[in-house]
């Protein structure tokens, strides 16, 4: 038998000389966060877990464990003839479970009498957890922010994608939560991760970048929709140099109506969450632009969006918490047409 047992901060470091990574848990443990790039092989899934701890509490530990030994072999055999039949000797997986215990133990004791290289990782998932909680605390300090404001509407999460382009390094928060950080920004038919699942594709982001080069990203809030940045971070964007992207008010509103399209093409939905700003704004204020809005007259609404909530919340917030706001460097864009944002970008990486 070919079993080896891998702390997490190895796992980590090598995670990419490993043939595959199978994560042993069931499907909604799997949803909620997993090691990048892992494929899910439940040992038990959700309803038989459920199933094996109601007999556990309601019977004995005993029956509990002989059922669930007949539910794991089951699902370890159909796993390994779905899904290793064609696999050569030399295949060299690594396998977890929540703490490294009896799930990815069973799995792995069975690819490893095959004839598999296998690895299970020591404390599962709860210690590559921790592993990532850790490196989220140092990675953000090592790193040479360069931190884009802008007014809402500035196309700043385009000028982004722009750098990356160009192969400028780049952290896009709003991409890693699916959501672009106000009332109207949920992006439709794209729920939000779970906040592990957002915090470990920001640690895989982070350590990707080269301390070398600056990393761009936008400033952000301290949360992101429904998910949180994470503290350290938080920390070293508000103290970075900033870039202050500048773009004509009609040209903002113009970039809005294309860009939330959805929006437009719902009207209702729009006018929805609108409603989320009637204890700001007062019910009048609100009730007036779903009025207009429903009249065709969304351009008008998102003018007054602009001028009358988000410039001046903005502002406030910007000198509030970003140490360089005031000294950033103007960054001017006539409109978000994609020449206009390319050239731009390739300033920025010229300067």
């Amino acid at each position: 038998m070919s079993l080896r047992r891998t702390t997490a901060t190895d796992a980590v470091r090598h995670l990419g000389s490993f043939d595959a990574v199978i994560d042993a848990r069931s499907e909604s443990e799997y949803a909620e966060d997993h090691l990048p790039g892992a494929v899910n092989w439940p040992v038990l899934d959700d309803v038989q877990r459920a199933q094996i701890g109601t007999q556990y509490k309601q019977v004995s530990a005993f029956d509990a464990r002989k059922c669930g030994a007949v539910m794991v072999a089951r699902n370890i055999a159909r796993h390994v003839e779905t899904h290793a039949a064609a696999l050569p000797r030399a295949w060299k997986p690594l396998v977890y479970c929540w703490r490294g215990g009896q799930r990815s133990g069973s799995l792995a004791l069975v690819l490893g009498e095959i004839g598999f290289q296998v690895h299970v990782l020591e404390g599962g998932y709860r210690e590559f957890r921790r592993a990532v909680l850790a490196e989220l605390e140092t990675l953000p300090a090592g790193l040479a922010w360069r931190v884009l404001c802008g007014r809402t509407g500035s196309a700043k999460s385009h000028l982004l994608q722009a750098l990356a382009a160009q192969g400028a390094q780049v952290l896009d928060l709003e991409a890693l939560a699916c959501h672009r950080g106000s009332v109207l920004g949920p992006l439709p038919g794209q729920p939000q991760p779970s906040q592990k699942a957002f915090e470990t594709a920001l640690w895989q982001a982070l350590r990707g970048f080269s301390a070398e080069r600056p990393v761009f990203v936008e400033g952000e809030s301290r949360t992101i929709g429904r998910l949180r940045v994470p503290e350290r971070l938080l920390e070293q964007l508000r103290a970075a140099p900033c870039l202050q992207v500048q773009m004509p008010l009609q040209a903002r509103v113009a970039f809005l109506l294309h860009d939330y399209a959805h929006f437009v093409a719902d009207i209702e939905s729009f006018c929805e969450r609108l409603t989320a700003l009637r204890e700001l704004r007062g019910a009048a204020v609100v009730e007036a632009w779903q009025a207009e809005a429903r009249a065709g007259r969304v351009a008008g609404v998102v003018q007054d969006l602009l001028t009358l909530h988000y410039d001046p919340v903005y502002g406030k917030s910007m000198q509030r918490n970003f140490t360089h706001f005031n000294a950033a460097t103007p960054v001017p864009l006539a409109d978000a047409d994609p020449a206009t944002l390319a050239a731009t970008a390739a300033r920025l990486l010229a300067a």
